[in-house]
């Protein structure tokens, strides 16, 4: 979601089965309106909504970008090809969306003139002051070393700040739009990034993170060098630590789902996030220096931040009190007792601050769907768009998933969400099927997911329990949501596979139950959901009947090589090789259930060879499998039809090797 400047108005973006348009609301009635028309399920995803400063127009990028040899996703097969390009549309829908230009990040000009942009990782502008009657042409702004990102105008838009990424370094460069010059604060031999601009425009806070020499993701990491908030001169570049992480818990960092990571107040205080209490928490220090104060206390993680429209608190997305669901909170950046804006059986996130007091949210239920909604200050929730849900949808056949707290086979209590189908006659014993999310960074809620690939995740869960099956969804360890020692878990992924614990300590706990048959349990996930999958399989073909395994992880060393192209497996012999005995691959011996593979080929992600070198293992070796291929098609599926052939496949084949 995102809010206009001034005016009060809000924009979204709803997918239709495919067909992805953008949606605005405002005062007084706050009536969500479709101001795009595009009907098709094209795979063109509409994302980086921002808004021109009048509120009148809103500039957004259509399409994604590209993967690692510069192709753009093309799920379609378009003999032409496709693009990533910024595009305007006017707030009030009264005239069809124009391309400006192909390129992404826009960041438009508070002067409202224009907007500067990157393309292939250089600095671009477009005047939106051309003269009548001549098309809008963009020109290079910047030519620099590296990639930018991160364009940040200051307050009076006279200057552009920016991150330039130089591989293992990176600076802050400040852009003076009137002498046409490039600056760099206090370059130094760390990583630079996140600039936010004081409220006057005189200074910048920015992140600085040591050099980091890891290679071996996907591996736990509580401790690191401790980063620190520098605040610089804008006009001499030189700048002074203001605060700085202690060591141990905290001393890396961790992010927070935002536009930046720092937040500059009105009343001259920076928010940030930090782990120091073992919890991703919410910080603040003046900006002039001082000891940080604890803005969020409590075992529970901040995820989604955004400043307040008068710049003086912040309102952010957390687990608090709730630890499987996410309500809305605010409080002050100078301090004080949070406020709880939203509660109850619901989810709340993206949480939107409004001109006048406002609030929007995206909210779900067990049962109902994502949908955006509006909270009145001092009032409650009500739906922006409440025609936009099909009344076909079956929302009254769904299931509410309940709680379990469950023991892993290593004695670790795991959250899971249970869906239960409706009325099974006493002693009649059901299929039943674990789900594992991917990431691992991710944590599944009681309700519909606010990411759009757990959000059709869950759907299938919903799908399966309708069929008859006990469905599980496991919150299993290195995930989010239970702090920074429960994420950063103790020989997790490449480092040991511990969450194999979590895998049996499921299963084992849905074969103890009185309405499940313990002989037609089954498995299924994406990505790094796909490869606990996949290793249930390999070590549990015992316990485990079959498997739906979608571009799961195979090989740690492939995949951790696809995100560090530097790691050399032969220069880290040991870690390589625990990388690989915490591999299905390392277990195909005995890997006997059958599996259904299903991946798309311009993974990003996961390379589409660790479904085909597994493929290969399981024919020699005799194992039943089948395989659904999407040509040219990402990670997260970009065509709606992909995510429903997908899930059909899924459903046919636990169907034929579990019943139901």
């Amino acid at each position: 979601m995102s809010a206009a400047p001034k005016g009060g108005k809000v924009a979204w973006v709803i997918n239709h089965q495919g067909a992805r348009n953008i949606w605005v609301a405002g005062p007084p009635d706050y009536k969500g309106k479709q101001i795009t028309q595009w009907s098709e399920d094209d795979g063109q995803t509409i994302s980086q909504l921002a808004w021109t400063p009048d509120g009148n127009r809103i500039v957004f990028v259509r399409g994604d970008g590209a993967n690692r040899r510069g192709e753009l996703p093309n799920p379609l097969h378009l003999p032409g090809g496709t693009e990533q390009a910024i595009w305007m549309v006017d707030a009030e829908g009264a005239a069809e969306p124009h391309k400006l230009t192909e390129g992404s990040g826009p960041a438009v000009s508070p002067r409202g003139d224009g907007l500067a942009f990157t393309r292939r990782g250089q600095v671009w502008w477009i005047d939106f002051e051309a003269p009548q009657g001549e098309d809008l042409k963009p020109r290079q702004l910047i030519q620099a070393r590296g990639g930018s990102a991160q364009l940040r105008w200051s307050p009076n838009g006279a200057r552009l700040a920016l991150t330039s990424r130089r591989g293992g370094h990176s600076y802050i460069g400040v852009y003076d739009l009137e002498a046409e010059s490039l600056r760099f604060l206090d370059p130094s031999l760390n990583q630079d990034n996140n600039p936010v601009w004081s409220p006057d425009g005189r200074h910048i806070a920015f992140m600085r993170q040591p050099p980091s020499p890891r290679v071996l993701i996907f591996t736990p990491q509580r401790q690191d060098l401790p980063w620190e908030i520098r605040v610089a001169d804008a006009a001499s570049g030189q700048s002074r630590s203001v605060w700085k992480a202690d060591p141990g818990p905290g001393s890396a960092f961790r992010n927070i789902v935002a536009g930046n990571q720092i937040f500059w107040s009105a009343d001259g205080h920076l928010v940030f996030p930090w782990e120091k209490e073992g919890w991703t928490h919410l910080y603040s220090v003046p900006a002039d220096g001082g000891s940080a104060r604890l803005l969020t206390p409590g075992n529970f993680e901040v995820e989604m931040v955004r400043m307040s429209a008068d710049g003086r608190s912040v309102v952010y997305s957390s687990n608090q009190g709730d630890i499987d669901r996410r309500h809305i909170w605010q409080v002050a950046a100078s301090g004080g007792t949070p406020q709880a804006l939203t509660s109850g059986q619901s989810n709340e996130w993206s949480p939107t601050p409004l001109n006048g007091g406002a609030v929007a949210l995206i909210r779900s239920s067990g049962a109902s769907p994502a949908q955006p909604y509006i909270l009145p200050e001092g009032g409650q929730p009500r739906p922006l768009a409440p025609g936009s849900l099909p009344g076909s949808f079956p929302e009254q056949h769904l299931v509410e998933p309940r709680q379990v707290v469950f023991s892993s086979a290593d004695g670790m209590k795991i959250h899971g969400q249970l869906f239960l189908p409706p009325n099974i006659p006493a002693g009649e014993k059901r299929p039943a099927m674990l789900y594992f999310h991917g990431g691992s960074r991710r944590q599944m809620l009681l309700g519909w997911h606010y990411s759009s690939y757990y959000h059709n995740c869950y759907a299938l869960n919903q799908y399966l329990a309708s069929r008859g099956y006990v469905v599980m969804s496991v919150n299993y360890r290195s995930g989010i949501g239970y702090g920074m020692e429960f994420r950063e878990a103790l020989n997790y992924g490449a480092a040991g596979a511990s969450e194999f614990n979590d895998v049996m300590g499921a299963g084992l706990y849905l074969r103890s139950r009185p309405d499940v048959d313990p002989e037609r349990i089954g498995l299924w996930g994406g990505s790094y959901g796909g490869y606990l999958t996949a290793l249930g399989l390999a070590r549990a073909s015992d316990l485990f009947a079959a498997g739906v395994d979608v571009h799961g992880v195979h090989d740690w060393n492939v995949v951790i090589n696809n995100f560090v192209p530097s790691y050399n497996p032969l220069e880290l012999q040991e870690a390589a090789r625990l990388a690989f005995e915490s591999s299905p691959m390392a277990d195909i011996d005995t890997w006997n259930s059958p599996v259904l593979l299903i991946h798309g080929d311009d993974d990003r992600n996961v390379p589409f060879s660790e479904s085909v070198d597994l493929a290969r293992a399981l024919l020699e070796r005799k194992v039943e499998f089948e395989q659904l291929v999407f040509p040219d098609e990402v990670h997260g599926f970009l065509l709606h039809r992909s995510w429903l052939r997908a899930f059909r496949a899924a459903s046919e084949f636990l169907e034929k090797h579990l019943g139901r």
